[in-house]
């Protein structure tokens, strides 16, 4: 039965860092127009500004129509869209519709297919900002660090949740009252010791002693009337 709840306690625990990842990540999706608002730097073409696990951050609703020559974008490669690239724009090749010609900083030249022609259906966005090495974070990702980084967070999920229902257990077991109010238990406690009143104890003791007598009388009057009708009878 524990473990049980241990096991709903660990699950609902990861259910809900999962959702406040992805309630993050749908936030910043929306906030810089993009499916992905950052992107890792993979390779040396662009140094020294930018260099290999730099961190970027592109905002997508830049408009590819005020793209100008020197801003660095980044776009799928024109000739199969299956990389993404991060180059510096050059020029433009064509106004209708735009097209530009990227260039990598370190690269000698333009690498046709790759840096051009760009147009808006190969545009992801503009890079806004540099996170400088941000990247190597990445690195500790992957297999198998990632497995164990996973196992080490289930584990603590686990123990926190164990110590939490023994903290639970011993609060049950233990005295109900409240050791806050103690003083107070005290301060009932001592109204035993708490001298009687001599005139209020002589009145009581005289109507007891009143209630005493009445019923003594009673018992005679009673007494008397039996014995008369047993002598009528007779």
């Amino acid at each position: 039965m524990a473990k049980r709840s241990v096991s709903k306690g660990v699950i609902k625990d990861i259910a809900i860092v999962g959702v406040g990842v992805l309630v993050i990540w749908f936030g910043l999706t929306l906030a810089f127009g993009t499916q992905n608002p950052f992107y890792v730097v993979a390779s040396g073409s662009m140094t020294p500004e930018l260099q290999v696990y730099d961190v970027l951050i592109v905002q997508g609703h830049e408009p590819f129509e005020d793209i100008e020559i020197g801003d660095i974008i980044v776009f799928n490669r024109p000739s199969d869209h299956n990389r993404v690239i991060v180059h510096r724009v050059v020029s433009i090749i064509d106004d209708d519709p735009i097209t530009l010609r990227t260039k990598g900083d370190s690269n000698a030249a333009s690498i046709p297919g790759t840096d051009f022609p760009i147009t808006q259906e190969e545009y992801i966005g503009k890079v806004v900002y540099t996170l400088p090495q941000v990247g190597y974070v990445t690195q500790l990702l992957k297999p198998p660090i990632n497995y164990f980084i996973i196992v080490v967070v289930i584990g603590i999920m686990i123990v926190k949740q164990i110590t939490n229902k023994k903290k639970e257990k011993k609060i049950t077991v233990s005295d109900p009252v409240d050791l806050e109010n103690q003083d107070t238990i005290e301060e009932l406690s001592d109204i035993y010791k708490i001298e009687k009143d001599h005139e209020y104890s002589e009145h009581v003791e005289e109507l007891e002693s009143t209630e005493d007598k009445k019923i003594d009388s009673d018992q005679v009057i009673k007494t008397d009337e039996e014995t008369s009708e047993k002598d009528k009878e007779e």
